[in-house]
C-alpha cells in the first residue's frame, strides 16, 4: 500500500512493490529463454533479499546449469549457502568462482570467512592475503588486516621458508 495524494485528498491505494513487479518480469523472459543465466542471477538476487533462500538457490542453480563459465552464479550460490549454514557446499561454490575468475575479490573475501568459520584459519590466511592485494586502492583501515594479524599470531607454527641464494 502507497499513501497518494488526488484531487479528493490523500488516500491510501494498492501499487505493485517494485521487486514484485521485476520478479513478474524476469519470469516473462525465462518462458522466453528458460537458460539465460543472467536473468536467473537477478531472480536469484531479488528472493536472496527477501530471504527466500529455496528460490534463491533455485535460480542460483539454474544458472549455474545454464553456463558453467560464469563466476558470478557460483559467488552468489556460495552466499545462499553459507545463509543456510551449509558451509562446505559454500566453499566448493567460492572455490569454483575463484577458479574461474582468479581476481575475484569478494569471492576470496567470502572464502576467507567461510574457512575461518571452518576452523581452516591457514586456508583463511592466504584468501584474506589475496583479498587485500587485489583490493589495496579500495579500502582504508583494513579488517582483513586485523583477521590476518590474529591469525598469525594465534597459529602455534610458524612460517618458515629458505632463502635462496
Amino acid at each position: 500500500m502507497c499513501l497518494s495524494y488526488s484531487l479528493a485528498g490523500w488516500r491510501w491505494r494498492s501499487i505493485p512493490a517494485p521487486t514484485d513487479e521485476a520478479i513478474r518480469t524476469y519470469l516473462r523472459i525465462l518462458e522466453i529463454e528458460p537458460d539465460h543465466a543472467a536473468t536467473h542471477i537477478n531472480l536469484g538476487t531479488l528472493y536472496y533479499n527477501r530471504q527466500d533462500f529455496v528460490s534463491a538457490e533455485k535460480h542460483y542453480r539454474a544458472a549455474v546449469a545454464a553456463d558453467a563459465r560464469y563466476a558470478l552464479a557460483y559467488f552468489d550460490l556460495g552466499n545462499v549457502l553459507d545463509e543456510t549454514d551449509r558451509i562446505q557446499d559454500a566453499v566448493a561454490a567460492y572455490r569454483t568462482a575463484i577458479q574461474l575468475a582468479p581476481t575475484y575479490g569478494d569471492a576470496h573475501y567470502n572464502l576467507a570467512l567461510a574457512y575461518e568459520r571452518q576452523g581452516q584459519a591457514r586456508r583463511a590466511l592466504l584468501h584474506w592475503k589475496t583479498y587485500l592485494k587485489l583490493t589495496a586502492a579500495d579500502r582504508g583501515p583494513s579488517m582483513p588486516g586485523t583477521r590476518i594479524a590474529r591469525i598469525l599470531e594465534a597459529d602455534p607454527l610458524k612460517i618458515v621458508y629458505k632463502q635462496q641464494k
